[in-house]
């Protein structure tokens, strides 16, 4: 089993190859987002809304992963090039080192993972905003995100159901089971994690949401040395109780050579899917080399013959850009919340600081200062 050492070092290898990926990043097709709200998660916004724009637009917002940044992780999923076929606008949160170092969301942070708190009550506002300027259709909201964003997606998701019709968590770990440091190394890891009846009561005293639930795209490298696999089935068995799925996924199947399941609700609508790529590591699965392929590979973004960016816009009926009729889609049950949300000035955000570096103090404090400052410089604490 690996050691915090070894995962620790890890992290930090990891961290060095993306930020050398990102000098050959394209220029960036976003646009910043000023004042949204409150913001007290201290995060930026940026937008991607393409030339022509279906009327009452769906709204994909899509959260990066540790040590990405928001127009890097575009170049690379492809999600711009998706939004120009296919008619939608794009939300980007963004974390800065201020935050995290490692520009990881705080997924883990009992600050941050609460409804109307912290980073997950900034993206919210976001929402509201990029909901009300763009005219969004608010039962096709959804958010997707990779590894510490995947996390972050299920933040969102348990925190906010009303407001999403989907969500898709690539690399991702299940809500509500870590707000600690060695809770979340525990997590990542494959250690520890409730059982289905607590993961499934997590997501129900997230809110006093009801239902209906968004549905569900779980993806996940079988090879990932970075979050266990075991994290994929830990999100299923959180979702397949909520949406009243049985153990057994309805239909098994291969799509372009890896194996999907999926789970049916009464009404025989796909809920949950999952993908295992197999023998796939810590990343977003790319198709950059077909005819309708896209997103450019690198750190963290694989190419495996399979576009995830593609494949779940067709999960969530996007991919030809033709809204959903009421009967194919659950509108969230408070959707006009989106619209409802004041828009406060942010806080003013200083400039970003580089990372800190590591000092081996002296005495007999020192062992407990030297971890905590390797945590920090993986990410997982502030």
């Amino acid at each position: 089993m690996p050691r915090l050492s070894d995962t620790i070092a890890h992290l930090s290898q990891l961290r060095s190859l993306a930020a050398g990926s990102l000098k050959h990043a394209e220029a960036n097709r976003l646009k910043e987002v000023g004042a949204f709200g409150s913001n007290p998660g201290r995060l930026r916004a940026s937008t991607y809304v393409p030339a022509e724009l279906a009327k009452h637009p769906a709204l994909v917002v899509v959260l990066h992963g540790c040590t990405q940044t928001a127009a890097g992780y575009d170049v690379g999923a492809g999600w711009s090039q998706l939004a120009d076929r296919c008619g939608f606008v794009l939300l980007f949160p963004e974390q800065q080192r201020q935050n995290n170092p490692n520009l990881c969301f705080n997924w883990f942070s009992a600050e941050d993972n609460r409804r109307e708190s912290g980073e997950a009550l900034s993206i919210r506002q976001m929402i509201a905003a990029v909901a009300n300027q763009h005219d969004i259709d608010p039962a096709r909201i959804f958010v997707t995100g990779l590894s510490a964003g995947g996390a972050m997606a299920s933040v969102m998701l348990a925190t906010y159901p009303e407001l999403f019709a989907g969500g898709a968590i690539i690399a991702g770990l299940p809500y509500g089971c870590a707000d600690t440091i060695p809770e979340a190394l525990g997590l990542m890891r494959g250690r520890g994690g409730p059982g289905e009846a607590e993961l499934a009561r997590l997501v129900r005293s997230a809110s006093d949401h009801g239902g209906p639930w968004p549905t569900i795209s779980i993806w996940h490298g079988s090879g990932d040395a970075t979050v266990n696999p075991v994290n994929a089935d830990a999100i299923i068995s959180q979702w397949r109780a909520l949406h009243g799925v049985g153990l057994e996924p309805d239909r098994t199947e291969a799509v372009d050579g890896y194996p999907r399941r999926v789970w049916r609700n009464d009404d025989g609508r796909d809920v949950i899917e999952e993908y295992s790529i197999t023998g796939m590591g810590h990343g977003t699965p790319l198709d950059t080399l077909s005819d309708d392929g896209c997103g450019r590979s690198g750190a963290y973004m694989l190419e495996a013959s399979i576009s995830s960016t593609h494949r779940i816009c067709e999960f969530w009926g996007l991919a030809t850009g033709e809204p959903l009729s009421p009967s194919e889609t659950a509108a969230p049950a408070n959707a006009t919340l989106v619209r409802t949300i004041a828009n406060h000035r942010p806080l003013p955000l200083p400039p970003l600081a580089e990372p800190p570096r590591i000092v081996v103090p002296t005495g007999p404090a020192g062992v407990g200062r030297i971890i905590e400052d390797a945590l920090r410089a993986a990410g997982l604490m502030r």
